[in-house]
């Protein structure tokens, strides 16, 4: 299929788009127009896969030509905090951007392009975003440069005067699917949609059970029959004349009122014509700020689009039996528009390769809205891949320096209360408060005791992460990243920030990968049998018989740092454990149920660390102490590749491992005794006194 970059309504001279010749195509580039954006490539078939590609006149990519790659960097992290200070109103955007796109032009539906978008990673996948009932394709504008980073992004637009078939829109979509599929085989497709977008992605996917496709749907309208938008159209087909306000009887409906007054009044026997006029009165007002969007939904195209909407849900809900797609399915808490909470429910029980997220008191227009970040969401479920399945390395991508701060934010109240100090010891064995004697080239790898509930973790974390800028990237329990639809473990979505920040299911390959990309590592290799410890068991580590990480890090010539943390007690005392809980039937049968749903480990294995029920102990809360933290210094592995192979040299190491871990428990528990702040209080009058944002003094070293 020929493809043009061209202006997407040929008759217009607006310098937000870019015009190209056809001996261009493949060729297009952004150009650089102050305080005007987005700029588009557009294409009736389907747009080049270089359409976006405005690395060359970047800042970034300026200083690249220029500098050294610590300097591209920090540039990097500069645009990416500058963009989220400028995020602004979803609507405004949407608004303002939509103004040229709805101009009549006589084409049919088409794809564009955002050229906004920056230079994407290699081997991208390809996103395409099949809008709402609206048709323009500026649903994702407040994510585009964002996505653009990791997608190569095409949006579909449906003119407004367009009529085109809901079978129709189909296979436009399933055939710029099956094209870029044989184009690539390797790469995955996704599938953005809202709404009635949300239907032609799930029918897209039911008829192409072949290809890989991975659904992203906000608000999907496969509800659609048990909807509240069903009245709208008896309602429009009973007022006369055009609709000066298409769009705001939608939005107004977020709210509720107006539909129930529309039932109230025809319970009481009311005409429909007279309930029309009078929410004519109140619709005309509300949207008297808001002129172009009578000009995305007029009268009759949003009469089509509702008839539209019917058929689509109709026509999705009847194959969801089909559909093999991974699928993410996006849900407002607050939409008055669909009853998407239930839906998501049920498409989660009904789809085979499904997540949910619900969003607490978000409206319908989800992804308008300026506190939801897209890319965010894609990075904490995992959801981001470049080939057949996800890769916790080479698919990972940085958290940028805005999702570090918000997840930091979330964890502030356990490092507020627990008011951490850390220790790390310097090439010459000399302790030091803070953690200047971390290594800061990997790969690395961090050793230590796991506190009961994995409390230390959040603190350790995002303090290496503040003070040195090194992100730790957890080995993590398998649960963590997947569950059974109706088992008892916890939702998955707990987890979402520890998957942003970098977490992986702890496995050999996994541990191989990150080292391979010299990452900072953290294990535990106590497991869950030390986080859940039972009573009298306070630092008591729980290690494997024979060694499991010394070789791989031999490999590698990784720094194995091994670290202790101190304070559990001090928050609470284990008073119910399980011990006592398999006493009592109920409670026996509750862990047996939970132990087997979640996936074992170490089964090979023989001893404590091998049984590693799955149970909640009961806890018995204290006044606050605080926790300590002690890095010792660093086992060397470079150079010792050969020597480490041997079975009993690689066990002598693990046990030297383990017995600093031990060493550095020790010292922390004997210390902490000579810390006038240890409790909460005296760190809380030292604040009052000293300011809040003071640091609280600890032990001498």
């Amino acid at each position: 299929m020929a493809a043009a970059g061209v202006s997407l309504f040929p008759g217009t001279s607006s310098p937000l788009f870019r015009r190209e010749p056809p001996s261009s195509v493949g060729k297009l580039k952004s150009c650089r127009i102050p305080s005007m954006a987005p700029r588009f490539a557009t294409s009736v078939d389907r747009v080049p896969a270089t359409a976006i590609s405005a690395e060359k006149e970047s800042p970034a990519a300026e200083v690249k030509q220029e500098k050294g790659s610590g300097a591209v960097e920090k540039e990097k992290r500069w645009e990416e905090e500058k963009e989220e200070k400028q995020r602004r109103s979803g609507w405004k955007d949407y608004l303002e951007q939509s103004k040229e796109l709805i101009e009549p032009d006589g084409g049919p539906p088409r794809w564009f392009s955002p050229l906004e978008c920056g230079s994407r990673l290699d081997n991208s996948p390809l996103l395409l975003f099949l809008p709402g009932i609206d048709g323009v394709g500026l649903g994702l504008i407040l994510h585009h440069q964002k996505l653009g980073r990791i997608f190569d992004i095409w949006c579909l637009h449906i003119p407004v005067a367009d009529r085109t078939p809901f079978i129709d829109l189909l296979k436009i979509v399933e055939r710029t699917v099956r094209s870029e599929n044989q184009r690539s085989p390797n790469r995955p497709i996704y599938l953005v949609g809202e709404s009635l977008g949300g239907c032609l992605a799930l029918a897209v996917a039911a008829r192409n059970p072949d290809i890989d496709l991975v659904l992203i749907l906000a608000n999907p309208a496969t509800s659609f029959s048990r909807s509240q938008l069903q009245l709208l159209t008896p309602l429009l087909e009973a007022l006369p004349g055009p609709l000066p306000r298409g769009l705001p009887i939608i939005l107004s409906l977020t709210a509720g009122d107006p539909l129930r007054m529309v039932l109230d009044n025809v319970v009481k026997g009311l005409p429909l014509q007279n309930t029309a006029r009078e929410l004519m009165e109140d619709f005309t007002t509300f949207s008297s700020s808001l002129p172009v969007l009578a000009d995305i939904l007029p009268k009759e195209t949003l009469l089509w689009k509702l008839k539209m909407l019917k058929s689509a849900s109709a026509y999705a809900h009847s194959r969801l039996y089909a559909i093999k797609a991974q699928t993410l399915i996006l849900c407002s808490g607050n939409d008055q528009l669909l009853p998407n909470q239930q839906e998501g429910e049920r498409l989660l029980q009904l789809l085979p390769k499904c997540e949910l997220r619900k969003f607490d008191g978000r409206g319908h227009f989800l992804l308008l809205e300026g506190s939801i970040d897209l890319v965010t969401i894609i990075k904490s479920t995992s959801y981001y891949r470049r080939g057949k399945y996800h890769d916790y390395a080479s698919d990972f991508i940085l958290p940028t320096p805005d999702e570090a701060k918000k997840v930091i934010e979330s964890y502030s109240l356990i490092n507020v209360v627990t008011s951490p100090v850390m220790f790390s010891t310097l090439e010459d064995g000399t302790i030091v408060k803070g953690l200047a004697g971390i290594p800061s080239e990997g790969p690395v790898l961090f050793v230590g005791y796991h506190m009961l509930l994995g409390l230390e973790l959040v603190p350790l974390v995002t303090r290496i992460y503040m003070e040195r800028n090194i992100l730790v990237r957890g080995m993590a329990h398998p649960m963590m990243f997947m569950r059974r639809k109706n088992g008892k473990l916890p939702d998955i979505s707990s987890y979402d920030t520890f998957r942003l920040m970098g977490a992986v299911p702890v496995a050999a390959t996994n541990l191989f990968k990150l080292f391979s990309s010299k990452s900072h590592v953290l294990l535990y290799p106590g497991g869950m049998r030390e986080a859940l410890h039972r009573k009298g068991e306070e630092y008591k580590l729980f290690w494997p018989e024979q060694s499991e990480f010394v070789r791989m890090a031999a490999r590698f010539g990784a720094k194995i740092v091994p670290f202790a943390a101190v304070g559990e007690d001090d928050l609470g005392q284990v008073v119910i454990d399980y011990d006592d809980l398999v006493k009592i039937p109920y409670f026996r049968s509750e862990i047996e149920s939970l132990t087997k749903e979640s996936m074992q480990l170490r089964t090979d294995t023989g001893g404590e660390v091998a049984n590693q029920q799955v149970y909640m102990p009961g806890i018995l809360p204290k006044v606050p102490g605080r926790f300590y933290y002690y890095f010792g210094k660093p086992f060397e592995t470079e150079g010792r590749k050969q020597e480490l192979r041997d079975r009993e040299k690689s066990q002598e190491l693990y046990l030297q491992v383990k017995s600093e871990v031990e060493r550095c428990i020790a010292y922390l528990k004997e210390k902490r005794e000579s810390d006038p702040y240890r409790s909460i209080v005296s760190r809380l009058l030292y604040q009052a006194t000293h300011g809040s944002a003071s640091e609280v003094p600890t032990f001498e070293i």
